[in-house]
């Protein structure tokens, strides 16, 4: 595993050959769909390890393969892949962990279309899943089954950030011969490594904060040799889920920029926070940091820190008064449903009470909130302006 690299040295020159592409300082994107060989033998050679060599870029790419490389780096595992999404990059993680008649524990309230994938895909061959709170581990426990082969993490989720114990979740899947999955976007690599605990695959959703520039959709999946290896030649080149050579230069250039990004964001988080806590209009701050926090000694423990989200229950329940309070927001914190982009974004959960969509688990007056990396003093000034309209 890479554990010793700095992060400064994984983001300007690991996986970078330089003296192979002119001495560019920048990547080069390698934007071809098929490779040639001289001789039979050397494309013999190249389909024996398709994971490790260039012959077609559904599989391996130049390009591609630097960003593998510094993701692999970054969480600290041997390999990765880079796919198309982060939805993809789940999709393929779990399912190169579990097969038809099998039964799935994962988080309750895991990003909507992990929810969808465990309840309504892969229950069409027979494979069940049982959401559980796994805050307490005695939840996790109770819900095994002799047919139970996955347990899949979200730590923190991305709305309301409860967290799980990744070295218990991990010590009790060993012994028990389950593989773990864990999306790890919320905290991305800078602030969580859930492979120093014994977590299996990592996934990322690397449209957030490893591109960082709302532009390039893309996920990961981080593992083993082995496991990253299997999921290769299985799920990756049946799916077709890689990202582009285009798509995987733009990360690239973002991840130069990757640490200062993601510090500035949480460094405008708190800030923000420590301004919401004044207002009247403020029922409940919800940010793993904070001392009210009821997680916080867990937090601490795995977490080196918690980027840019965080939620906020408002005391209005009137929706019209929501609506206006949002509507005036979106002026500066831009009403969306990513993150992890230098712009700041808020989700008013208010949109979901509707006459054509289930009611959601979360109050109305709950807003999900991501502080991007503008002037504290500008996003604090927008939340002035807009939180009278609650009143």
């Amino acid at each position: 595993m890479n554990k010793k690299i700095c992060f400064s040295e994984i983001l300007t020159h690991l996986g970078e050959d330089r003296c192979k592409y002119y001495g560019a300082i920048s990547p080069p994107i390698i934007q071809t769909s098929n490779f040639a060989f001289d001789t039979v033998e050397e494309f013999r050679e190249a389909f024996r390890d398709e994971l490790h060599s260039h012959v077609y870029t559904r599989g391996n790419n130049p390009t591609v393969e630097m960003l593998r490389a510094k993701v692999a780096a970054l969480e600290h595992t041997d390999d990765c892949l880079a796919l198309s999404s982060g939805s993809a990059a789940m999709t393929a993680a779990v399912m190169g962990c579990i097969n038809a008649g099998e039964h799935i524990i994962c988080v309750e309230k895991p990003y909507s279309w992990t929810y969808k994938l465990c309840e309504v895909l892969l229950k069409r061959f027979g494979v069940e899943t049982t959401f559980v709170d796994a805050r307490e581990m005695e939840n996790v426990y109770k819900a095994i089954r002799p047919n139970t082969r996955l347990l899949i993490l979200e730590s923190p989720n991305s709305l309301s950030f409860e967290i799980q114990d990744l070295a218990a979740c991990a010590q009790w899947a060993k012994a028990n011969n389950i593989s773990t999955v864990i999306d790890n976007s919320h905290c991305s690599p800078y602030y969580q490594n859930p492979a120093n605990f014994g977590i299996d695959l990592v996934v990322h959703s690397g449209t957030k904060y490893l591109n960082g520039h709302s532009d390039v959709i893309c996920g990961f999946i981080c593992g083993s040799k082995e496991r990253i290896a299997k999921l290769f030649q299985s799920e990756l080149l049946t799916i077709g889920s890689i990202i582009s050579p285009h798509n995987a230069w733009l990360v690239l250039r973002g991840l130069r920029t990757f640490v200062i990004r993601i510090q500035k964001s949480q460094e405008n988080a708190l800030a923000l926070c420590a301004f919401l806590a004044k207002r009247p209009e403020v029922k409940e701050l919800i940010y793993p940091l904070l001392e009210n926090y009821p997680q916080l000694e867990l937090a601490r423990r795995q977490m080196k820190g918690a980027g840019g989200l965080f939620s906020a229950i408002f005391h209005c329940q009137d929706v019209t008064k929501l609506e206006k309070f949002s509507n005036i927001l979106a002026k500066t914190f831009q009403m969306a449903v990513s993150w992890g982009g230098y712009e700041s974004l808020h989700l008013p959960c208010c949109i979901f009470y509707n006459d054509y969509a289930p009611k959601p688990v979360l109050p109305i007056s709950f807003m999900r909130f991501y502080a991007g990396i503008e002037e504290p003093d500008y996003l604090i000034s927008a939340f002035e302006k807009a939180l009278p309209a609650l009143h």
